[in-house]
């Protein structure tokens, strides 16, 4: 990458950033009375602050995005989604494609100011990481009330925390768990987004995102079967994507 190259990405990259926390702060403080309405007002809110970061993305970064096989998704909305996580990004493109989704979170981020009050308020499922077998009765509680109650479809990143382009960790059990309690499809997801919005940086770099459903996986299949059908499906169709990205596994 030239020089040139390089100060024009860092410049983009920063005004992303400045408008970005700019937009942040607009549809924060237009959000306020949407608290003392109906959840479903709140997330059609956020789901304009989603089109804004998209619209910023594509023209001050070149960063466009496609989603492909979304014919895979249930019609019903209750199902489990389990998604590869490389990014910020594929936290904020679910509720434009699935009808009010409810994330797994770490319960830390509820205690976050005004982004934590938006999860809660918007019924999302937090979980203790250091609590237990009690901390998994709760989130299996939330999950059932969230898929069964209201016919809301759940995401879940099986990994639990962002990884590279290129890197791989177990999957946690949580995912094996919510399977065999909900009783629902599970849809897996692959991704290359960490190509182009690295994770602990404020990088953007131009090109397409893609996101992929694929096949569903059926309810009924024993714990260890579920999970290493769910990785063998996620992994190696990751990996065609971020080698389409450009076939570099960039640094973060």
């Amino acid at each position: 990458m030239s020089d040139k190259t390089s100060a024009g990405l860092i410049l983009r990259s920063a005004l992303f950033q400045l408008c970005y926390h700019l937009w942040l702060i607009a549809i924060g403080i237009a959000l306020l009375p949407a608290f003392l309405l109906p959840w479903r007002w709140l997330y059609a809110g956020g789901r304009l602050w989603v089109h804004g970061i998209l619209f910023m993305m594509e023209h001050l970064c070149g960063l466009t995005w496609e989603v492909r096989g979304r014919e895979r998704l249930p019609a019903d909305s209750a199902v489990l989604i389990a998604s590869k996580h490389q990014s910020a990004w594929d936290t904020l493109i679910f509720p434009l494609l699935v009808p009010d989704p409810a994330y797994v979170l770490k319960r830390e981020l509820l205690l976050v100011p005004f982004f934590g009050w938006i999860m809660w308020r918007l019924r999302m499922v937090a979980v203790d990481r250091k609590g237990g077998g009690a901390a998994l009765r709760r989130l299996l509680k939330a999950a059932r009330r969230i898929v069964g109650g209201e016919g809301r479809p759940l995401v879940i990143y099986p990994e639990g925390t962002r990884t590279a382009p290129g890197a791989h960790r177990p999957y946690q059990p949580g995912v094996a768990a919510l399977y065999g309690e909900l009783g629902v499809p599970v849809v897996p997801v692959a991704l290359n987004s960490g190509l182009f919005w690295p994770r602990k940086s404020f990088l953007r770099r131009p090109g397409r995102i893609v996101l992929e459903f694929l096949e569903p996986i059926p309810p009924g299949l024993p714990r260890r079967q579920f999970l290493a059908e769910l990785e063998a499906r996620i992994e190696p169709a990751t990996e065609r994507l971020v080698a389409e990205g450009g076939g570099e596994v960039r640094p973060d």
